[in-house]
């Protein structure tokens, strides 16, 4: 999972975000704007709009809706708390602690995918969980990468305090493995792939060990979105076209493929074992599914759980019921009175219906 992030910088763009949800500033309008980094679920965004299908789906519904690329992945949350943007492709950790957690009522507009195995710890030599205790392990602390790994050992009975995490950045991460001090990190992938290609490496733990936990969206200001329906067919006809497309064993679907690896920075097979280890909803109807079960109020449980441990879920939060959580069926985790991150399957089963 791409994601560059230190706790300053959370903390930061969650005061921008409670800055900006004071006053419900959303109205009718004709152009929007999305940003997106990357990441293999993500790709899509890019091709949608160097394709020309957001703008043909943007067209028919009367409106402008442009796609912009953001190199650092806290930075395009940054710009969506503020307000820059009016959508984001994030994961459902981040938009948390982030947005939701400043005060900034959001959507998951659409359910892109979940990591089932892109995220991974690995160590030098043999070893499983238990042998990290005691040990040093790097990974992007408060990321998915710490999340993951605080999953993992409470599976074998540790905890963090059993061993010591060492901050270090995803642009430094092969560099740091490959020193004699480093015995173990957490990280994502092309940065897994990278580092399973030295010797001796082995991988104890990976994001397929906890299925639908790591979630990848795209997710909107629910004001904005409740202004501007068009706004959402049109991302989820455009997104569920490249869906329909990218998933195709046609030529065109390699190509499209072929498009989105290169963007990323690999080849279209180091891009094809990428899409193998996430759990890409191509189907609108089984995104549907996953956001309606039962198993997704339990995930944000955990992770709000994770995030008020680690003093990130809300400025002031009491305690990891801070931020309420809404669901398709009209439940909630969280504080009922506090709503500011809403899962809403609409627009993704408008496309799974046939009737964008």
């Amino acid at each position: 999972m791409i994601i560059k992030t230190s706790l300053k910088a959370i903390l930061f763009a969650g005061a921008l975000a409670g800055a900006c949800a004071a006053p419900a500033l959303a109205e009718e309008k004709s152009s929007f704007k999305v940003a997106w980094s990357i990441y293999a679920g993500w790709m899509p965004w890019g091709y949608m709009s160097d394709s020309g299908i957001m703008d043909k789906w943007a067209k028919t519904y009367g409106i402008d809706v442009e796609i912009i690329q953001v190199n650092d992945y806290i930075e395009s949350i940054n710009q969506y708390a503020v307000g820059a943007v009016d959508g984001v492709s994030a994961t459902n950790m981040d938009t948390l602690s982030i947005p939701a957690g400043g005060g900034l009522d959001t959507t998951a507009l659409i359910v892109g995918d979940f990591s089932n195995g892109n995220d991974a710890i690995l160590v030098k030599g043999d070893g499983d969980l238990a042998s990290l205790k005691g040990k040093p392990v790097n990974l992007v602390e408060l990321s998915v990468s710490h999340y993951l790994l605080a999953r993992a050992l409470d599976s074998v009975g540790l905890a963090e305090r059993d061993l010591t995490v060492v901050n270090t950045s995803d642009a430094d991460m092969v560099a740091a493995f490959a020193t004699p001090d480093v015995e173990a990190v957490v990280t994502w992938n092309p940065l897994v792939s990278t580092i399973m290609e030295m010797p001796g490496v082995s991988k104890i733990y990976d994001s397929a060990k906890i299925p639908g936990e790591i979630i990848d969206l795209m997710v909107v200001n629910t004001k904005t979105l409740a202004d501007n329906p068009a706004f959402g067919k049109a991302l989820a006809g455009a997104w569920y076209e490249t869906m329909a497309l990218m998933s195709s064993d046609t030529p065109e679907g390699a190509t499209a493929r072929t498009a989105m690896a290169e963007a990323s920075g690999t080849d279209l097979a180091g891009y094809e074992t990428q899409l193998d280890a996430t759990a890409m909803f191509y189907d609108p109807a089984k995104a549907v599914a996953f956001t309606k079960s039962e198993a997704l109020k339990t995930t944000m449980g955990y992770v709000a759980t994770f995030l008020f441990d680690h003093g990130i879920l809300g400025e002031g939060a009491p305690n990891a019921d801070f931020i309420g959580v809404a669901y398709p069926d009209g439940a909630t985790t969280g504080d009922p009175n506090n709503v500011k991150f809403r899962y809403d399957t609409t627009y993704m089963a408008m496309a799974a219906e046939g009737k964008l």
